[in-house]
């Protein structure tokens, strides 16, 4: 059976994330313990609120550490919601710019729409390729964000360990209000959503199982 760590910081639907990969027939166990983190067939970081305090938190356990480790060693991780806003290079809240860990290269922003936070159910359009969403590239997936990244570039920051490979992102996007933003992102070991796949039903759950049947390839 998958071996899979949801990484417990304090922020996230922690809960919900581990019945989900349950579901999907996933052992799972949620710690912030370096070593089982880092020994975990696939690691899973949640992320919800301010994009500054997740990131303080998961460097106040070492969480950083872990994927950075994870990451150096291709060891898969999927960041889920400000799980994945985080990976990216800055975030942008209340006009004060934060440092992320900076492994995918872009900026989050506020949502340029009418009505903030983007809430409900949206259709998304997958990267060629992808993995995550084989098998539903026409399905819904349910979001709550109010932040996002609109210009990924495929340079990391300089000082952070990349990813992994030369090889260039895959992008699946989402259009809300005049905003065009990523809505998951693949690259080498890395994987993340800013959609819940938790919440997201049978789409979800699909794409939940790709993500683990990838974990060995």
């Amino acid at each position: 059976m998958t071996q899979l760590v949801v990484f417990d910081y304090g922020f996230g639907n922690v809960r919900s994330m581990v019945r989900a990969l349950q579901a999907v027939g996933a052992d799972v166990t949620l710690t912030s313990d370096y070593r089982q983190a880092y020994e975990a067939d696939g690691l899973v970081v949640p992320g919800v609120g301010a994009f500054k305090a997740c990131v303080d938190g998961l460097k106040a356990v070492g969480g950083d550490r872990v994927i950075r480790d994870r990451l150096s060693d291709s060891r898969p991780v999927l960041g889920v919601c400000v799980g994945l806003q985080i990976m990216f290079e800055a975030g942008v809240e209340g006009g004060t710019r934060s440092d992320g860990l900076g492994y995918a290269g872009g900026v989050v922003e506020r949502l340029d729409a009418d009505v903030v936070p983007h809430m409900g159910w949206n259709t998304v359009s997958p990267a060629e390729d992808s993995t995550l969403f084989h098998g539903i590239e026409d399905e819904r997936f349910y979001f709550v964000h109010s932040y996002a990244v609109c210009a990924p570039t495929d340079t990391a920051r300089g000082d952070a360990t990349n990813a992994t490979s030369s090889e260039p992102n895959r992008l699946t996007w989402c259009d809300y209000g005049k905003s065009h933003f990523v809505a998951a992102f693949e690259h080498g070991a890395l994987y993340g959503t800013q959609f819940h796949p938790e919440k997201s039903a049978e789409a979800g759950q699909k794409l939940l199982s790709n993500w683990i049947g990838a974990l060995h390839d």
